[in-house]
Formats: structure tokens, sequence, C-alpha cells
């Protein structure tokens, strides 16, 4: 297991759950009609095509993000309102709810991300859920997978605090990450001309924060200095 990903898992309490998630995390494949299905690595999987964390490594980046933001929401409920959470269920959530995106998506010969066989039939939270009801997870925390979307663009709105907290950080981490690719794209266009492909979250960063701190010159030159890079790893 990804040292980060079980940096997580070793924070739920309870046994029993903790040992159903891990055993998804280190095994995270789906069996239909006798065909065993698992995809791209977790390590080597993005979040989303295009839209967020569109690039290698970044769901697990996703998640650990989404952790973090999920805590401090605990931490609010917990502190300000005095609210009761249960954060083994926010966590697993946390771990759980894109975790069948490697089986969804598949490298392009053109180095782009595009759908497998599989999601032109099913998508992931499909599979999630048939799994996890397979497996015999809690009914709550399958709630929390369900409902991770909301009700605009998932089959159902939170109807727990958790299933709540586990919406809102995801929207929230998938927001900033979304955001800051789309300005970095727009200011390497705008500045050198092109559109650097599969921008890391590290990398857009890199790019807003030079176009604060020196203008258009500095996005001139952070952008030559990741494709001096680029060329170098190669």
């Amino acid at each position: 297991m990804d040292s980060r990903l079980k940096k997580i898992v070793d924070k739920i309490r309870d046994e029993s759950l903790r040992e159903k998630v891990a055993q998804l995390v280190e095994n995270p494949t789906i069996e239909i009609e006798g065909e065993v299905y698992a995809g791209l690595s977790l390590e080597a999987s993005p979040a989303g095509m295009s839209r967020h964390h569109s690039y290698p490594g970044g769901l697990i980046e996703h998640v650990v993000a989404m952790s973090e933001v999920a805590s401090t929401l605990c931490d609010v409920i917990d502190r300000v309102y005095h609210g009761k959470v249960n954060r083994d269920l926010v966590l697993s959530g946390v771990i759980l709810h894109d975790i069948f995106k490697p089986l969804i998506y598949e490298v392009e010969k053109n180095g782009t991300y595009g759908a497998t066989p599989l999601a032109e039939r099913l998508d992931h939270l499909t599979l999630i859920v048939s799994e996890m009801v397979r497996r015999d997870f809690p009914l709550n925390l399958i709630h929390i997978i369900c409902a991770h979307h909301g009700g605009d663009a998932g089959p159902m709105w939170p109807r727990t605090v958790e299933a709540l907290v586990c919406h809102l950080a995801d929207a929230t981490d998938a927001r900033l990450n979304g955001e800051v690719l789309r300005a970095a794209r727009y200011l390497s266009r705008g500045a050198a001309g092109v559109e650097l492909d599969r921008l890391t979250s590290k990398e857009a960063f890199e790019i807003v924060h030079s176009k604060v701190v020196e203008g258009w010159d500095g996005v001139k030159k952070t952008v030559e200095k990741i494709r001096q890079s680029r060329l170098g790893a190669c």
C-alpha cells in the first residue's frame, strides 16, 4: 500500500472497518462475469481526465488533500458547533470514494487519458458501491460514497453529517485543484504561447505564484524552466 494511503487508513480506529478498507485499497479490483478488472495502479492514476488532478499520481494526491480538508471540517463540527461526527466513517469515505477511478481510465498513445471499455458500461461510483455491498461494508459508509458527488452530480444528496463532510471536502479540493490548473494553463498560453501538457499541481501552483511575484515575465521564465526540466527528465 502507498505510504500516504496507509497513514490515512491507520487512523481508522475501528479494527474491523480498518481491515476491510485496507483489503480493498491493497487490491482495488472487481470481478464481473468471471473477468477481473484492475486498471491503472493507484500511484499512477489521475483523479480526473481533465477538470482536476488530471495527471499521474493525482488520485492519491486528491485523497490526501481531501483527508486534510475533511479532518478540519470534523474539528469545526466538534469544537465550534459541539456536534458529533464519526471520523472513522469520514476517513473511510475519503479513502474509498474514488478508489475505482483507475478502472475507468487508460493512457492514450498521445499521453492523454481516455475511458476504458469498462467505463463505457459502468461509472466508478456504480462500481465501488456494488463492490462495497458485495463485501458487506456498513450501510452508512456506502451512503457516504453514494452521496459524495451531491444530488446535482450524483444519485443523492448527503443525508448524514459524515456524508456531508465528505461531499464538501471532495468538492473543495476538486475546485481548488481544478481552478489552479485552469489558471496555470491560461497563464502559460498568455506568457509563452504554449499550454503545457499534463500539468501537475506543483507546476501549476508555481506558475500562478510566479505571476503574483514577477508578472508575465515571471510566468514566461517559470514555464521555460518547467519545459527544460521535463526535457532533462526524458
